[in-house]
């Protein structure tokens, strides 16, 4: 887990259009805060740069000491939208002068417009549904519940197996993390889901082979046949990377479970609405999955999830009998209504595709300076991720991942704290409305903050 000094150190002072930096870093003053959460938090809440949000607007995050920062997190692949955008809390403002607060799942209006507009957005609108939540992972849970209920209703127990990918990420719940593909994240779980079960994820790096035939074999060799397999989820790149299916591979992935009636799930909730240059990432594939689990990204504020997915799957289960407390709670849903005309009403899903050139060549350019370090870069659209390891291996090297990360907050460039199976990649996600100028600025930070810590590697 990455773990960042509370110590404030002097750093070099920042001023640009886009990054202000004039205080010691953490800032002194902010430190009282720190101790509190300390004292009435968990550790596990202590994981990131040591910032203390004041406000964030656009691409910027802004603490109450005057230091700016240009943001290449965007939460954690929260705002494509933008931070703080007036149309959301001028629709916020709205609903909250009606005191309109809470529904459960009594029916408001505003329910309706957004089923509307995602159910348009989905494979396959006449045939696919929606159902809002509040959570990616509670999303991620109801794709694995309605994929082992489909299966069962229709051809009994025997269909019990749920394939999804070592590495992959689904979310903290239970059902989610059985799912997930990392080990270390499921020690605590003992004597439980041994019908989930991990294929190698064909990544290119940390897995060379991207053939769809391992897919086949692995399960051969575990004596599972197709026929009794409920569901196979995949994210649509995982975010360890990101690392993205090949075409071909996620073609055949389809197509083997439409074959076999089996329920395909592509987890779109860091990788949805824009953030690869499409409005899903699956489109990348061109495929249709049964079921796809959203979040994030889809209100670029407030909690907020969805299941889309067809219709005769999301039917299975009767009034009542599928719901969450703030499903489709009003303030949430405002917010997503408006980050959707946001998103096309400002074009941000090709503004991501065209900025993929920019920001993908300034990442090639580092990284073919540091080639036994920063061993694998993978991005799309506006999402990338280096993956930097031990000197001429791929053995992750989670510390120089760690002091790259800090070097760029103490420079005015935030990203969230190094992700991947060890804490390795560092991980790239401006929110959708960077401009290029902005977007390079970061690009030559990250430069300066390679070379001042690679420099002797």
């Amino acid at each position: 887990m990455a773990k960042y000094s509370l110590q404030p150190v002097e750093v070099q002072k920042v001023n640009t259009k886009f990054r202000k930096i004039t205080t010691k870093l953490p800032v002194p003053e902010s430190l009282e805060i720190f101790e509190k959460l300390s004292k009435s938090e968990p550790i596990s809440m202590m994981g990131q740069p040591p910032i203390v949000w004041d406000k964030a607007t656009g691409f910027q995050v802004f603490d109450k000491w005057g230091n700016k920062w240009l943001d290449w997190s965007s939460g954690v692949l929260i705002a494509n939208a933008g931070h703080g955008r007036k149309e959301i809390i001028d629709g916020l403002n709205e609903v909250i002068n009606k005191q309109l607060l809470a529904t459960y799942v009594f029916v408001h209006e505003k329910r309706s417009e957004l089923t509307d507009m995602l159910q348009s957005l989905s494979p396959d609108p006449d045939n696919y549904s929606v159902f809002v939540l509040s959570t990616g992972s509670e999303a991620t849970e109801n794709c694995i519940k309605l994929a082992k209920t489909y299966a069962f209703e229709k051809y009994g127990p025997k269909r019990k197996y749920f394939i999804s990918f070592k590495n992959a990420f689904h979310g903290r719940t239970l059902g989610a993390q059985l799912a997930g593909g990392m080990d270390k994240l499921k020690t605590w779980i003992v004597d439980e889901g041994h019908t989930f079960v991990q294929v190698p994820f064909p990544d290119g790096f940390k897995n060379e082979d991207t053939s769809f035939d391992l897919f086949l074999k692995t399960l051969d060799d575990k004596g599972i046949k197709p026929d009794e397999i409920a569901g196979v989820m995949t994210e649509s790149y995982q975010g360890v990377g990101p690392d993205f299916l090949p075409v071909e591979y996620a073609q055949k992935l389809v197509a083997f479970c439409k074959e076999h009636d089996i329920v395909t799930i592509f987890d779109e909730v860091q990788a949805g609405f824009g953030r690869t240059g499409k409005m899903f990432t699956y489109e990348h594939y061109g495929i249709k999955p049964d079921l796809v689990a959203c979040g994030k990204g889809i209100s670029s504020s407030l909690p907020i999830s969805a299941v889309i997915g067809r219709k005769d799957i999301m039917g299975l289960y009767g009034p009542g009998s599928m719901t969450s407390t703030h499903s489709a709670s009003p303030l949430p849903v405002v917010s997503a209504i408006e980050n959707l005309k946001i998103i096309q009403k400002e074009k941000l899903v090709e503004n991501a595709a065209n900025l993929e050139t920019v920001l993908l060549s300034g990442l090639e350019s580092i990284q073919k300076k540091y080639p036994e370090v920063l061993g694998c870069l993978h991005g799309k659209g506006l999402v990338a991720g280096i993956q930097v390891v031990k000197k001429g291996t791929k053995t992750p090297d989670p510390d120089t991942a760690q002091k790259i990360n800090e070097r760029c907050f103490q420079k005015g460039l935030l990203m969230f704290a190094p992700v991947g199976i060890a804490g390795e990649c560092i991980k790239i996600a401006p929110p959708l409305v960077i401009t290029e100028e902005a977007l390079q600025e970061g690009i030559q930070v990250l430069d300066e903050a390679c070379d001042e810590v690679l420099g002797n590697k």
